[in-house]
Protein backbone atom coordinates (compact mmCIF):
# COMPACT_ATOMS: atom_id res chain seq x y z
CA UNK A 1 0.00 0.00 0.00
CA UNK A 2 0.90 3.78 -0.39
CA UNK A 3 0.96 5.77 2.90
CA UNK A 4 0.60 9.39 2.01
CA UNK A 5 1.10 12.31 4.07
CA UNK A 6 2.44 16.20 4.44
CA UNK A 7 -0.47 17.92 3.47
CA UNK A 8 -1.58 20.98 5.54
CA UNK A 9 -2.75 24.73 4.86
CA UNK A 10 -0.54 27.00 3.48
CA UNK A 11 -0.45 30.72 2.63
CA UNK A 12 -0.64 31.38 -1.09
CA UNK A 13 3.36 31.59 -2.37
CA UNK A 14 4.55 28.95 0.05
CA UNK A 15 5.35 25.38 -0.29
CA UNK A 16 4.38 21.92 0.20
CA UNK A 17 6.25 18.80 0.25
CA UNK A 18 3.55 15.70 0.43
CA UNK A 19 5.23 11.89 0.76
CA UNK A 20 4.41 8.85 -0.45
CA UNK A 21 5.80 6.17 1.02
CA UNK A 22 5.54 2.34 -0.03
CA UNK A 23 4.47 -0.06 2.62
CA UNK A 24 4.85 -3.45 1.63
CA UNK A 25 6.07 -2.36 -2.44
CA UNK A 26 8.89 -1.07 -3.81
CA UNK A 27 8.58 2.26 -5.37
CA UNK A 28 12.14 1.89 -6.95
CA UNK A 29 11.89 0.73 -10.59
CA UNK A 30 7.80 1.24 -11.77
CA UNK A 31 5.64 4.55 -12.07
CA UNK A 32 4.21 6.75 -9.80
CA UNK A 33 2.20 9.72 -10.55
CA UNK A 34 0.30 12.15 -8.34
CA UNK A 35 -3.30 13.44 -8.88
CA UNK A 36 -5.25 16.72 -7.95
CA UNK A 37 -8.79 16.45 -7.23
CA UNK A 38 -10.20 19.93 -6.59
CA UNK A 39 -13.67 20.73 -5.34
CA UNK A 40 -16.16 20.32 -8.01
CA UNK A 41 -13.65 19.52 -10.41
CA UNK A 42 -12.77 15.52 -11.68
CA UNK A 43 -9.11 14.13 -10.37
CA UNK A 44 -6.42 15.15 -12.69
CA UNK A 45 -2.75 13.59 -13.01
CA UNK A 46 -0.59 16.47 -12.40
CA UNK A 47 2.66 14.90 -12.62
CA UNK A 48 4.64 11.51 -13.12
CA UNK A 49 8.04 9.98 -12.76
CA UNK A 50 9.34 7.28 -15.14
CA UNK A 51 11.45 4.06 -13.66
CA UNK A 52 14.26 6.16 -15.52
CA UNK A 53 13.72 8.77 -12.71
CA UNK A 54 12.74 11.24 -15.80
CA UNK A 55 9.48 13.67 -14.28
CA UNK A 56 6.68 14.95 -16.33
CA UNK A 57 4.41 17.83 -15.03
CA UNK A 58 1.23 19.58 -16.46
CA UNK A 59 1.41 23.00 -17.15
CA UNK A 60 -0.85 24.48 -14.61
CA UNK A 61 2.21 23.47 -11.95
CA UNK A 62 5.26 22.82 -14.41
CA UNK A 63 8.58 24.95 -12.78
CA UNK A 64 6.34 24.52 -9.49
CA UNK A 65 6.98 20.86 -8.70
CA UNK A 66 9.40 18.72 -7.96
CA UNK A 67 9.40 15.10 -7.47
CA UNK A 68 12.14 13.18 -5.91
CA UNK A 69 12.94 10.00 -4.09
CA UNK A 70 14.54 8.67 -0.93
CA UNK A 71 15.60 4.90 -1.97
CA UNK A 72 16.67 3.97 1.80
CA UNK A 73 13.15 5.51 2.79
CA UNK A 74 11.11 3.68 0.09
CA UNK A 75 9.45 6.70 -0.46
CA UNK A 76 9.02 9.39 -2.90
CA UNK A 77 8.09 13.08 -2.52
CA UNK A 78 5.91 15.86 -4.50
CA UNK A 79 7.82 19.13 -3.90
CA UNK A 80 5.24 22.22 -4.35
CA UNK A 81 6.25 25.99 -3.82
CA UNK A 82 4.86 29.44 -5.42
CA UNK A 83 1.77 27.76 -3.69
CA UNK A 84 -1.97 29.43 -5.66
CA UNK A 85 -5.64 28.85 -3.98
CA UNK A 86 -6.30 26.77 -6.89
CA UNK A 87 -3.70 24.35 -5.95
CA UNK A 88 -5.98 23.65 -3.23
CA UNK A 89 -7.21 20.16 -3.33
CA UNK A 90 -6.73 16.63 -2.55
CA UNK A 91 -3.69 14.61 -3.72
CA UNK A 92 -3.33 11.39 -4.30
CA UNK A 93 0.53 9.56 -5.22
CA UNK A 94 -0.46 6.32 -6.89
CA UNK A 95 1.87 3.65 -8.27
CA UNK A 96 2.07 1.10 -11.04
CA UNK A 97 5.01 -1.40 -10.62
CA UNK A 98 5.67 -2.23 -14.01
CA UNK A 99 8.94 -0.71 -15.52
CA UNK A 100 7.96 2.10 -17.77
CA UNK A 101 9.54 5.19 -19.87
CA UNK A 102 5.79 6.33 -20.42
CA UNK A 103 4.80 7.10 -17.06
CA UNK A 104 2.51 9.94 -17.09
CA UNK A 105 0.21 7.86 -19.96
CA UNK A 106 0.08 4.49 -17.38
CA UNK A 107 -3.09 3.79 -15.62
CA UNK A 108 -2.60 2.99 -11.80
CA UNK A 109 -3.58 0.72 -9.52
CA UNK A 110 -2.16 1.17 -6.40
CA UNK A 111 -3.45 4.63 -4.45
CA UNK A 112 -2.40 6.03 -1.31
CA UNK A 113 -5.25 7.81 1.02
CA UNK A 114 -4.85 11.30 -0.14
CA UNK A 115 -3.71 14.21 2.24
CA UNK A 116 -5.28 17.53 1.66
CA UNK A 117 -3.81 20.60 0.55
CA UNK A 118 -5.49 24.27 0.99
CA UNK A 119 -3.80 27.00 -0.07
CA UNK A 120 -5.47 30.25 1.31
Amino acid sequence: QLVESGGGSVQAGGSVRLSCEGSGVSLSSGCMAWFRQSPGQEREKIAAVDSDGSTFYVDSVKGRCTISEDKVKNTRYLGMNSLKPEDSGMYYCAANLEYSHYCFFKSYDLWGQGTQVTVS
